[in-house]
């Protein structure tokens, strides 16, 4: 039973993204390459972080929400915008569009972020004796990532690669860049500073990561059609 909750959750996890590949024309264009790469810079990234975080954050025993410290570290978050600029513009991909490119690089950083801080809980918690929904709801944050992820990865793309995107839009889409870029410190608010419970939390991250990869969509769209 302990190992069927594992496979559960673990399949909830990281399912999504073997769904997403197989059922997006991104496995027609073989860009697992593509994907591989990005993860690859992630962990770079996250590498930086942790000594980033090691050196400016100071420990502290109780889970009080503290401005200065969640400041700081919205402020290391903003290397994973950095990481997505190397892993767009700097990477050598596959003759493929720039449509798919900034799926399969989110898609390969999502996956990244999945096995880098959800493997090990997985692994030693959800094989426990005594059930909990934990696990279950780390799955669906996994998926609320991965959609904020290939939000962030296709504003990233707008920012970076689209030169000739409406002037209107460009405040727009850097808002909504930087929106997805400081989620976790939004999330680490409601959960430390107005003492939100973790599924209320998950679920504020399931409908935010929805709205933002519609209006991210929508930009997209927008940005596609040719100036009249």
């Amino acid at each position: 039973m302990t190992m069927f909750h594992f496979f559960n959750c673990a399949i909830l996890t990281f399912g999504p993204h073997a769904v997403y590949y197989s059922a997006t024309p991104l496995s027609e264009y073989d860009t697992l390459g593509t994907s591989i790469k990005a993860a690859l810079v992630y962990l770079g990234t996250a590498l930086v972080k942790l000594v980033c975080l090691a050196t400016f954050l100071k420990v502290s025993d109780n889970e009080a929400f503290d401005p200065y410290q969640e400041l700081l570290k919205a402020l290391i978050g903003f290397i994973d915008v950095a990481g997505l600029y190397f892993a767009l513009t700097q990477l050598t991909h596959r003759n493929i569009s720039q449509n798919h490119k900034f799926q399969a690089v989110g898609l390969g950083w999502a996956f990244a972020d999945s096995v880098l801080h959800r493997l090990a809980p997985l692994w030693v918690g959800a094989r426990g004796l005594e059930f909990t929904w934990d696990y279950i709801l780390q799955g669906l944050e996994a998926n609320a990532n991965l959609v904020l992820s290939i939000s962030l990865a296709a504003l990233g793309s707008l920012m970076w690669l689209r030169k000739n995107k409406p002037k209107t839009l460009i405040p727009i889409i850097y808002l909504c860049a930087g929106i997805v870029a400081t989620m976790p410190s939004i999330t680490s608010y409601l959960r430390r500073g107005l003492g939100w419970h973790f599924p209320k939390v998950v679920g504020f991250e399931l409908l935010s990561s929805l709205i933002l990869a519609f209006i991210s969509w929508q930009l997209f769209s927008a940005c596609q059609r040719p100036s009249s």
